[in-house]
């Protein structure tokens, strides 16, 4: 049995977000896609529409110095338009004052072939928003 459409959407969005292809990846996702980012840091909060979301992966991208990685662990789909994304999330700051490891993931909806709703889920939330806040 061959990957599941949804967990190929999904993965294929992901390769082409870590290429830096933000044109390519805003075909991926419905008009109105919502990513659900929690905390209280510069990046959480509900980003709206392609180009609020692409923002925020530009912010979350912007060449800083810092390392930032997404390590994916888990991929799977329910059939119903449902993917469960695992990874390992690692960020450290240029200077060294501030670094998180933890696991994360997303509840990403799927409609017609499209990423339309990412509901975000960190281990740490208050590690996260402090490197953020940093």
């Amino acid at each position: 049995m061959g990957e599941h459409p949804d967990c190929a959407l999904v993965r294929k969005a992901f390769d082409t977000f870590t290429r830096g292809d933000l044109n390519t990846l805003a075909t991926m996702m419905t008009t109105d896609v919502v990513h659900h980012v929690p905390g209280s840091n510069p990046l959480s909060g509900t980003h709206k529409g392609v180009e609020d979301v692409l923002r925020l992966y530009r912010d979350w991208g912007r060449p800083d110095g810092s390392t930032k990685g997404i390590e994916p662990e888990l991929l799977t789909a329910d059939g119903q338009g449902h993917v469960i994304f695992g990874y390992r999330y690692t960020a450290r700051k240029a200077d060294g004052s501030r670094s998180f490891a933890m696991k994360g993931a997303q509840y990403i909806t799927v409609i017609g072939g499209k990423i339309s709703d990412i509901e975000e889920c960190v281990e740490d939330l208050d590690a996260f928003d402090a490197y953020w806040l940093g």
